[in-house]
């Protein structure tokens, strides 16, 4: 079996690399980074360099692994940043995805395919009553989200034309340890250890937070992306998510509670950042039907692992700025 999964080097990629390599010491895992400063965590994966936005050297990656299955992770991924510069996220999540699905068409090869969108494709007027089930209307409400629809569209319709057999998943919001500052749980535990180092005046600066998400521990995730690519059917669209919400306000309070000093909270307008969504969860039950995926790591330990994360990064920092 021979993997290829792109955008490796990053948040989600590392975990899943560590995954497929657990679950199968057999496979031929293959991933690309965007140059070679970034390294693939996983030492016996076979990292290529390619720029995901040249289409000839898309093909040719895909030429020499030849892959049994691709999972398409690389993309823009910080939803307030696709408002200060919304081309540079649309022509970098439409094109490199363009360019992987194109490929496999020009080498008439048909590997299962996962594309990630995201939940975001959902946008405004979720319902408060239930979680949003795959049948709901797409109403994006950033250009984030607008690219996640093109590339969930994109997928669909390589389906339907060239008969690959794509496979659509939706995650909502995901966290875990090694995820990198711009995103409320890493932010905030970012502050904690820095504030517990002696680095920080002992007050957290946050934007709004009563915004309620439905939180996934990235491990979970990346096993519902195995499991989709084995099992889900090529066509359909699957959420992963848990179905339930947890407001930021919570999530800050949880973290805060794990702190070795007392913090204050203090509101900062530089750090609200609004994506147009108050309330946003997912309905698994597809996922669940169609792999028997449930998720296993409890919120509260994602958050430990986060803190603590942060806790050895600051550490290392402060090694370094020793020397």
């Amino acid at each position: 079996m021979r993997v290829l999964v792109t955008g490796a080097a990053g948040f989600v990629g590392s975990h899943l690399l560590h995954h497929l390599r657990a679950h199968d010491a057999r496979s031929e895992i293959h991933g690309t980074t965007l140059d070679s400063a970034q390294v693939l965590r996983e030492p016996d994966a076979t990292g290529h360099v390619v720029n995901l936005l040249d289409a000839d050297a898309v093909t040719e990656t895909l030429r020499c692994v030849s892959p049994d299955h691709i999972y398409h992770l690389a993309a823009s991924a910080v939803v307030h940043r696709s408002f200060d510069d919304p081309w540079a996220t649309l022509e970098n999540n439409i094109r490199a995805q363009l360019n992987v699905l194109q490929a496999c068409v020009v080498l008439d090869i048909a590997p299962r395919i996962l594309i990630v969108t995201s939940g975001e494709v959902y946008g405004v007027d979720q319902s408060n009553d239930m979680p949003t089930p795959e049948t709901a209307p797409m109403r994006p409400a950033n250009p984030y989200a607008v690219s996640k629809v093109t590339q969930d569209m994109l997928g669909l319709q390589y389906f339907l034309s060239a008969q690959l057999p794509t496979i659509r998943a939706r995650p909502f919001n995901h966290l875990g340890p090694g995820q990198a500052p711009g995103f409320a749980a890493p932010d905030f535990a970012r502050q904690i250890a820095l504030i517990e180092a002696g680095q920080q005046e002992p007050v957290i600066r946050c934007g709004d937070l009563t915004a309620e998400r439905d939180f996934t521990d990235v491990r979970d995730i990346v096993a519902a992306y195995r499991l989709l690519i084995e099992r889900g059917v090529p066509g359909e669209a699957y959420n992963v998510s848990t179905g339930k919400t947890t407001s930021i306000r919570d999530v800050l309070s949880t973290l805060l509670g794990m702190a070795a000093v007392p913090i204050s909270i203090r509101s900062a307008t530089d750090h609200i950042r609004s994506s147009g969504v108050a309330r946003s969860w997912g309905d698994p039950t597809r996922l669940r039907l169609a792999t028997g995926w449930q998720p296993q790591v409890p919120l509260q330990q994602t958050l430990s692992d986060i803190l603590n994360d942060w806790r050895v990064r600051v550490a290392y920092q402060q090694g370094e700025a020793a020397r």
